[in-house]
């Protein structure tokens, strides 16, 4: 994790995405995660100690080279790991009314409860759009499934979750 004001540990970018959410995302890797799912897709992130830092001001100008992008995908590793600096980044994004998706491995309950202890995680959780949360579970996987791994994880929609205060889980994106 860094520890830096404005810093990502980020694993890679990809700047055009049809994988990782609707339409033609930017997603940015976050380095590290507690998880250590079985089968884990990107293993490479896995360390925290890996990948490189980027400033999140130079991650927002990449992501404005292109007017194309239906929105930005944050995953990983744990984008949760790391509250401060993709909060810096998703408060850019939402200035631009930029659609935000994040994936974690912790559980909306979960996160939920970090949010009660860590200010970050909180705000953070109020500027994504989409959460699809819950750890990869190899015993459910499903190559079928869009934008997710495993049957387990869900699609949370978080502005109706906000609006309605309760839980809003999408049947599909």
């Amino acid at each position: 994790m860094s520890a830096k004001p404005g810093i990502i540990r980020v694993a890679g970018l990809v700047r055009e995405s049809i994988v990782d959410g609707p339409g033609i995302r930017f997603v940015v890797f976050a380095q590290g995660c507690p998880h250590r799912c079985e089968g884990c897709h990107n293993e490479a992130a896995l360390d925290f100690s890996g990948g490189y830092e980027l400033e999140t001001g130079k991650i927002m100008l990449e992501i404005e080279k292109n007017p194309l992008l239906s929105g930005v995908t944050f995953s990983g590793g744990e984008p949760f790991c790391q509250p401060e600096g993709f909060l810096r980044l998703a408060r850019k994004l939402k200035e631009k009314n930029t659609h935000i998706i994040s994936y974690s491995g912790y559980s909306f309950e979960d996160l939920e409860a970090l949010a009660e202890q860590d200010e970050d995680v909180k705000e953070l959780l109020g500027r994504i759009d989409i959460l699809i949360d819950g750890r990869f579970a190899i015993e459910e996987r499903d190559l079928a499934l869009q934008f997710k791994g495993s049957a387990n994880q869900r699609y949370i929609d978080m502005n109706a979750t906000r609006e309605s205060g309760g839980l809003v889980v999408l049947d599909s994106l």
